[in-house]
C-alpha cells in the first residue's frame, strides 16, 4: 500500500471533505482526488461516498481508517523516539572499566552525565582490562575504559590521561623508615598485586622485567580497596595508582617508598569497536570523557 495515498486518505477522512483534506495537506483538490482514486483502484474498494457537501466513509473506508490512524500514530511515535534518541533524551549507555577508572575516576563523570541526560539508562561493569576488551569484542558494551596494554590496532581508542603507580606500604613496614632505596631492595618483601588480566598488574610486571627484576606476587587480589587494607599487615608492598592513594598518603595511613631507580607510569584509554558507529549516548559520554584528566 502506498503510504502517501494512505496519508491523503486519512486527511480527507478526518477533515470530512476533499477540499478540507487538500487544505490540511497544502496540495490541490485535483491532486487529492487523484490520490484517493488511485488508492481505491489499488484496493479495488470504494472508500468514500461523495455527498453534496463533503464525503462519507464507506464501511471499507471505516475499516481502513482504524489502520491508518494506528499506522501514522506509530510513525509519529517513531519520529519522536528517534529525535529524543539523537538528542540524548533517551536510550542506554553500557560501559566497562578497569578498577582505577571504574571505581575512582569515572563516577564524577557519570554523575555529570546523569545531570545533563537524566533519562539515559547507564550500566558500568568494573573488572579488568582483559574482561573489558572481551566485552567490547562481544558487543556487550559500547565504551571500554582501560588502564593496561591492549591491541591498539584492534580498537578505536583515545588517550585520556597518564597515571603513575607508586610503591606504597604501611607506616610500620621495615622499609618505611628509609629516605632512599633501590628497586632491588623491594625483592625481599611480598608484592601484593591485582589479579592476572589487570592492567595495573601487566604494567608492574613489564616494568620489573625491563629493570631486570622478576616480580613475585605474594598475593593476587581483585580489588584495589582490599589491597590497600591488606597492607596494614606491615609486610607487603603494593604499586597503586597515585590517584587512588592520595587520601591515604595525606593522612599517613600509607607511606610512599622513595624508590629512586624505578618509576612506573601507564596510560589510561577509552576504547570502542573499530569501525563501529557510536550511538548518541556513548558519543556524548565519549566527548565528556575528554575532561577526565
Amino acid at each position: 500500500m502506498n503510504l502517501h495515498h494512505l496519508k491523503v486518505f486519512l486527511a480527507v477522512a478526518e477533515a470530512g471533505s476533499i477540499s478540507a483534506g487538500a487544505e490540511r495537506l497544502h496540495i490541490s483538490q485535483p491532486a487529492v482526488t487523484r490520490e484517493i482514486r488511485d488508492l481505491e483502484a489499488s484496493l479495488d474498494l470504494r472508500l468514500f461516498d461523495r455527498l453534496p457537501r463533503g464525503v462519507q466513509l464507506t464501511e471499507g473506508g471505516l475499516r481502513l481508517l482504524d489502520y491508518a490512524q494506528r499506522i501514522f500514530t506509530l510513525e509519529s511515535a517513531a519520529e519522536r523516539d528517534l529525535r529524543d534518541f539523537a538528542q540524548v533524551e533517551q536510550g542506554e549507555l553500557h560501559m566497562g572499566a578497569s578498577a582505577t577508572l571504574g571505581a575512582y575516576l569515572l563516577p564524577p563523570l557519570i554523575s555529570r552525565f546523569r545531570r545533563e541526560h537524566p533519562h539515559i539508562f547507564i550500566s558500568l561493569e568494573v573488572s579488568n582490562t582483559d574482561v573489558v576488551t572481551r566485552q567490547l569484542d562481544e558487543g556487550r558494551i559500547s565504551l571500554g575504559f582501560v588502564e593496561g596494554p591492549f591491541a591498539q590496532e584492534a580498537y578505536a581508542h583515545r588517550l585520556l590521561a597518564r597515571d603513575a603507580l607508586l610503591p606504597v606500604v604501611a607506616p610500620s613496614h621495615p622499609l618505611a623508615c628509609l629516605d632512599r632505596l633501590d628497586a632491588a631492595q623491594l625483592q625481599a618483601y611480598p608484592l601484593y598485586m591485582r589479579e592476572p588480566g589487570s592492567g595495573a598488574r601487566n604494567s608492574i610486571e613489564q616494568a620489573y622485567r625491563d629493570h631486570g627484576l622478576e616480580p613475585c606476587a605474594g598475593m593476587a587480589i581483585g580489588s584495589t580497596e582490599t589491597l590497600k587494607r591488606l597492607l596494614a599487615d606491615g609486610q607487603g608492598i603494593a604499586w597503586l595508582s597515585q590517584r587512588v592513594v592520595e587520601r591515604e598518603l595525606a593522612s599517613g595511613e600509607l607511606h610512599h617508598l622513595p624508590v629512586q631507580d624505578l618509576q612506573i607510569e601507564r596510560e589510561l584509554h577509552v576504547l570502542w569497536r573499530q569501525g563501529a558507529s557510536l550511538s548518541p549516548a556513548p558519543a556524548a559520554f565519549l566527548a565528556l570523557s575528554e575532561a577526565l584528566d
